[in-house]
């Protein structure tokens, strides 16, 4: 099947806000396109109409689900494929779940490509009613041997399709070169990313290395208390909030950075450790969830672990003092991270594509 011969509905989040879910559904979208693959999308996350809808509880969730039952229920009748962008909890029981049973419905074949951390805790909860909907599901992808080993635990079988790099823009990046100590950490300020275990690392890297600093590039609950946090360690010179910015953005905090931490309690498949990875710069990971799946300790990255910001500290350290290591690192996870590039990933997905909609048209023809 060539990519002018297909229409894919693809279904999932937007920016803004910029996030990873968001991210990668305007990536694939627009490097389907570039494939010659029609592409149609259906916003997860479409702005509340009227705007002062977003302030009211629960109305403000029909105002946004019956419109976009509608959008699924009118583009299900003119494309070949559903692509749906799924994770855990109220996502999947409101958007997920919906966009799968609408596309059962009118015969069309459905692809669930699952992302999130969370999966064992939702599963757990929730095992019974996901198992019912991805009966109806054409192929689960994830993009880590991590959730296959998860859904296969609740008797599901998936297939690993990885998440997508943007290696072009990273191309010009300079070699690493460690004449500064600036850190940087690309998630979210919510609990599960745990970045206050990052800002306690750099007051004990600070007590070695003094001019050591620390930029946060997300939004999200904890605002506050970080801010908080930090100025109760006297770090206010130290640290810098960004607040979420765009992926160009994400690029130049990157090529201004010395070392990226991953500090997060939960996580998959990372897209900040493979940016990093991609830029040239040293990581520092917990070894949570997926993140074993994708960076190999001593070899791509320093995996440590979770809440202890004294191995993490320590792990800075070693990379500030430790140029032939550093070296190494950036050696292996450039050449790793091409995995993960559109070249390796497309032919990938186009075999998926091809076997979800073929194998639509034999049930219909058997």
């Amino acid at each position: 099947m060539t990519g002018e011969a297909l229409h894919i509905g693809l279904i999932g989040p937007l920016p803004p806000p910029f996030g990873g879910m968001a991210n990668q559904t305007k990536q694939l979208a627009e490097l389907l396109t570039s494939k010659g693959v029609t592409v149609s999308q259906v916003q997860m996350n479409a702005d509340y109409r009227p705007a002062w809808i977003a302030r009211v509880p629960v109305v403000r969730a029909i105002f946004r689900l019956f419109p976009y039952l509608c959008s699924l229920w009118r583009l299900a009748g003119r494309c070949d494929l559903f692509h749906v962008m799924a994770n855990s909890g109220w996502s999947w029981h409101l958007f997920a779940a919906p966009a799968v049973w609408i596309a059962h419905q009118r015969g069309v074949p459905v692809i669930v490509n699952y992302r999130g951390g969370e999966a064992e805790d939702f599963l757990k909860k929730s095992g019974q009613a996901v198992r019912w909907i991805m009966n109806r599901v054409a192929i689960l992808a994830v993009p880590s041997g991590f959730l296959v080993e998860i859904f296969a635990r609740f008797g599901m079988k998936a297939e690993i399709i990885p998440n997508i790099v943007s290696l072009e823009r990273f191309a010009n990046s300079q070699p690493y070169r460690a004449e500064l100590h600036r850190l940087v950490v690309a998630r979210n300020l919510e609990p599960i990313y745990d970045n206050a275990t990052a800002i306690r690392a750099l007051a004990i890297v600070r007590a070695r290395q003094p001019d050591t600093t620390l930029t946060i590039a997300g939004s999200g609950a904890e605002a506050e208390s970080l801010r908080a946090l930090v100025r109760e360690l006297g770090l206010d010179d130290a640290v810098k909030f960004t607040g979420r910015l765009s992926p160009l953005a994400m690029v130049e905090i990157y090529r201004n950075s010395d070392v990226a931490i991953n500090p997060s309690l939960v996580d998959n498949m990372p897209n900040s450790v493979l940016e990093a990875l991609a830029i040239g710069i040293p990581v520092v990971s917990t070894s949570v969830g997926g993140v074993p799946f994708m960076v190999r300790d001593e070899v791509t990255a320093l995996l440590i672990p979770p809440q202890e910001p004294e191995r993490m500290a320590d792990a800075v350290l070693r990379l500030f003092n430790d140029t032939a290591l550093c070296d190494r690192l950036v050696t292996n996870g450039r050449a790793d991270v091409q995995r993960y590039s559109w070249s390796n990933v497309w032919p990938v997905w186009a075999q998926a594509y091809r076997r979800a909609v073929l194998g639509r048209r034999g049930e219909r023809e058997s």
